[in-house]
Formats: structure tokens, sequence, C-alpha cells
């Protein structure tokens, strides 16, 4: 299946190039795109100089910092405008392990494959040994609300590693997509789930960024909470249905309410 890595860029020069090398070693077969929001330390430039290295590798230059959200939908759409049957999210800083590139895909691909992938840190396999007790509190602790909140049957549905077939992207309403960071993750997936197609949680150890600092911000988080508190009141606007898929991982399947029939989505 033809894929799409989608990689978001803000000043990650030190991480942009050993990122590209260890994916195209793991995935030979996979196709590049780098989103590049103006970063000031000559991110964008290498972008382009690895570009005329690398045909594989493609570059979208944005005019300021416009948010990881806009730049997975503007992603999506290049995926889906180019013919590819599969797009991943992945960030530029090494969390993200390509070594886990090949679980993904096969997950996703063959006629019962996955609609949507995670690869989550909360199913048996997960870790995130680099991270404080009060973060990983913060973190599955948001995890166990947007599940208890929205019914929503994925483990870890904030995760930002993980792969969409483009046939049910083409079929939500990504126009009304309205939110960024950890809040965007969530609403991807509570999408997805909701429309009746299969996720699949896979099992990944994140680890903390190898060069650079940290986006994550006080704000991200509010938003986060916020949303699932505005979404439980009033549904999701991205969902094409509103009956419920399943989601699975490693070790064993959960399944919503909804009639078996209802499961793939299509």
């Amino acid at each position: 299946m033809k894929a799409l890595i989608v990689i978001p860029t803000y000043n990650e020069r030190g991480n942009l190039e050993p990122l590209v090398t260890q994916i195209l070693a793991t995935a030979p077969e996979v196709d590049l795109l780098v989103i590049d929001d103006a970063s000031q330390d000559g991110t964008g430039e290498l972008a382009d100089e690895l570009h005329a290295r690398l045909p594989q590798l493609q570059v979208l230059h944005r005019p300021g910092k416009l948010g990881l959200g806009t730049a997975y939908l503007r992603g999506f759409a290049y995926a889906m405008e180019n013919g590819y049957e599969l797009v991943f999210e992945m960030d530029a800083d090494f969390s993200h392990d390509p070594k886990y590139l090949l679980a993904f895909l096969e997950a996703a691909r063959g006629p019962d494959g996955a609609d949507l992938v995670v690869g989550s840190r909360y199913i048996p396999g997960g870790d995130t040994p680099d991270w404080s007790a009060l973060r990983k509190f913060i973190s599955g602790g948001g995890n166990v609300f947007a599940r208890t909140a929205l019914g929503i049957p994925i483990h870890d549905c904030t995760s930002g590693y993980r792969c969409y077939r483009t046939a049910a992207l083409q079929t939500l309403r990504l126009d009304q997509v309205r939110s960024q960071g950890y809040a965007f993750q969530v609403e991807m997936a509570y999408a997805m789930w909701l429309s009746g197609y299969r996720v699949r949680e896979v099992p990944i150890v994140f680890v903390d960024r190898r060069v650079g600092h940290s986006k994550m911000s006080r704000k991200i988080f509010i938003e986060g909470f916020t949303w699932v508190l505005r979404t439980r009141l009033r549904g999701s606007p991205v969902a094409r249905r509103n009956r419920g898929g399943t989601a699975t991982t490693a070790s064993r399947a959960t399944e919503s309410e909804a009639p078996k029939e209802a499961a793939s989505g299509r």
C-alpha cells in the first residue's frame, strides 16, 4: 500500500536528517512530507536540501507557526490528492521511534486492516520511561478522562504517532476540525471510532526528544480538557456517523455496543 509519513517541523534542524535516514532505513518504500512552519533555525532549508537528494521526500513551507493540527490536516489533504492509501502522523524529535513503522504497516494492510493504527503507551508493551511521575499522572489521567467522558475504547487517544487509511479520512468532515495539540489527536480518534471504523493500538515506548525543547504547554493541556467537555455535551461535527466501531490492541479486543456489521465503517 502506498504510504506517506507527515512530519511537521518547527526548529528541528538537529533532528530532521537523522530521523529521515532512520525512517528510510526501516521502511524504504514510504514517502515523506515535511511541513515546516518557518523555522528560525534553518530546518526548512535543510528539508529542501534533503528533497534535492531524496526523491521520496517532499517539503511544504508555511508562513509561520500555524499549529500541529492544521499541519496534519494539510498533510492529510496532500495524501488524498496524491493517491496515498495510508498517511502517518510522526513527530520530528525522535519521541516516535521509526522502528515501530513496520508494526503500523502490518496492522493497516490488507482488506481487514485497521482504518486507524495508534501507537499506544498504555497497553502491554507500551511505556514512557523518561517521564516523571507527575507527567505520567497528567497524561494517563487525561486519557482516562477522555475515555470515560466520551465512551471511547482507545487506551491512548492522545498519542500523536498513528496511521490513517485515507479512504476513511475522506468520509470525515475534516473542514470542521478546530482543535490543536492533544485535543486534535483526541478529536480525530473519536471521529474515526464514532464513524464506525476499525482502530488498532500497537505498543510503543515513548522517549523524550533527543535535541531541542518540548513544545508542550499549559495552553495545549487546557485546550484538550475543555474540548472533551464540549464534545461530551455537543457531539462531534467531524464524524459522519454515530454508531461506534471497534478498538483492538495487541493483547485483546474491545468492541462498542454497536452491531457487528457496523464495525468496519465501510
